[in-house]
């Protein structure tokens, strides 16, 4: 499998940066906290009580049934039986591609997007075809474009198998209007195509009338991945979970993790559910968080617009603004340009950010860990408007850099970048 690229940064720098614009989870609690909001005794009574005499044994394979039990409220369509519970969101993307799929068949995939869900199904052997968005649409998803993809595979019996959408969207912060998504589950229906719609940020729209309902309640073949860490910010108990009404890819998929994880951790899985439980609570607060950042970046971005192009995301924590390297002053420009004697350079933007690394120990994530390999000859293709495909340049998404607005420390942050921004724009000549 090739390298991944966003967790490769991450490795480099997560930990022995200071201050973090560009993590994609929202505020997160201590384990003390999630005890607290258990209501069911006085604190710190019962739940303590109950947390500290937890056996450290094995767990149910397919996660507790009371667990499961909680997960699937978040659901009209699926009961329990039909949750299957994983090691976050990274492992349920993992089995569901396996149990799914084999070489030689195609996937769509809603682009750009997080590498696993398509690196996955390429490295079983699978077509990917890249279902694009772009800064200059506002990253909408056009059902125009899906129609004549899928007539074009049909026509050369490389029929695609399933649709891979991300919404709320991680990078840009692009959400399906509901509508919109209804017209595609009627699409894939007409095609008998599987949907995998990666969730993870369900539930931190804005406004309840954007907020889309499950690809799992509305689709038989539809398969959601859901997980604790985004929207409830609780990355540390290490929990996700697939749903669906298709008990067979359910089957399937459980069958793959006897080989991957086996079971769940008794500690994670009994905070997540009284996480769960209390789940109101956390998104509550985790939506001021978003909105009074979200306030903050408009002002920001208005400033710096010169420099910065910024499309507002609709839903989510996260946005994917685009850096004018033309509007950098001459004398700072030759720092984030390629040296034309040498080979195997980093992209400028990677340069920008190890030089906000450097300057202000201030981290953001380069778009270039979502833009493929210049060689990468995954679907270069579109329609020409006569029924048949021709090659055509894939956007790039180098110039972007990822922006995390759901933590509670960006107003102390913006500053650092403000800081940045004004040096490599300012001319002294």
């Amino acid at each position: 499998m090739e390298p991944f690229k966003l967790e490769r940064w991450f490795a480099e720098f997560e930990f022995r940066v200071p201050n973090l614009l560009c993590c994609s989870d929202c505020e997160t609690h201590t384990i003390g906290q999630i005890l607290e909001l258990d209501t069911s005794g006085a604190w710190p009574g019962q739940a303590l009580a109950s947390f500290l005499s937890l056996p450290l044994s094995y767990t149910e394979a397919p996660g507790g049934a009371s667990l499961r039990q909680e997960i699937a409220t978040l659901y009209t369509n699926v009961d329990p039986q039909h949750v299957l519970v994983t090691a976050g969101a990274e492992e349920a993307i993992y089995l569901f591609f396996h149990a799914l799929l084999q070489k030689g068949d195609s996937v769509l995939v809603h682009y750009p997007c997080y590498q696993s869900l398509f690196q996955v199904a390429r490295s079983i052997g699978c077509d990917v075809v890249k279902w694009e968005t772009t800064i200059e649409t506002k990253w909408a998803l056009d059902l125009k474009k899906l129609r004549q993809i899928l007539e074009y595979r049909k026509s050369i019996s490389k029929p695609i198998k399933c649709i891979v959408i991300n919404c709320p969207h991680n990078p840009t912060g692009y959400s399906l209007p509901p509508k919109k998504l209804a017209k595609l589950i009627r699409i894939a229906a007409r095609y008998d195509i599987y949907i995998l719609a990666d969730e993870v940020y369900r539930m931190l729209e804005w406004n309840d009338e954007s907020r889309l309902s499950p690809v799992s309640d509305l689709y038989p073949k539809g398969v959601s991945v859901g997980v604790m860490s985004k929207s409830l910010g609780l990355a540390g108990v290490r929990i996700g979970w697939l749903a669906s009404q298709d008990s067979d890819i359910l089957r399937r998929a459980a069958t793959l993790k006897d080989y991957t994880t086996i079971c769940s951790s008794a500690p994670s899985e009994f905070l997540s559910e009284i996480a769960l439980k209390n789940r109101e609570k956390i998104l509550k607060r985790n939506l001021e968080i978003v909105q009074r950042n979200l306030a903050l970046l408009d002002q920001f971005f208005a400033r710096y617009s010169h420099i910065v192009e910024w499309v507002p995301p609709v839903s989510g924590p996260v946005a994917f603004p685009r850096i004018k390297f033309e509007s950098i002053a001459p004398e700072h420009r030759a720092q984030f340009e390629p040296d034309p004697t040498q080979t195997a350079q980093p992209h400028r933007m990677e340069q920008f950010c190890r030089g906000l690394v450097k300057s202000k120990g201030l981290l953001l994530l380069p778009g270039t860990c979502f833009d493929l390999p210049a060689d990468d000859k995954t679907n270069k293709e579109t329609d020409n408007g006569s029924g048949t495909m021709t090659p055509t340049t894939a956007p790039s998404y180098g110039d972007h850099f990822r922006l995390g607005f759901g933590r509670a420390d960006l107003p102390a942050l913006l500053p650092l970048l403000g800081a940045y921004l004004d040096e490599i724009t300012t001319s002294h000549q």
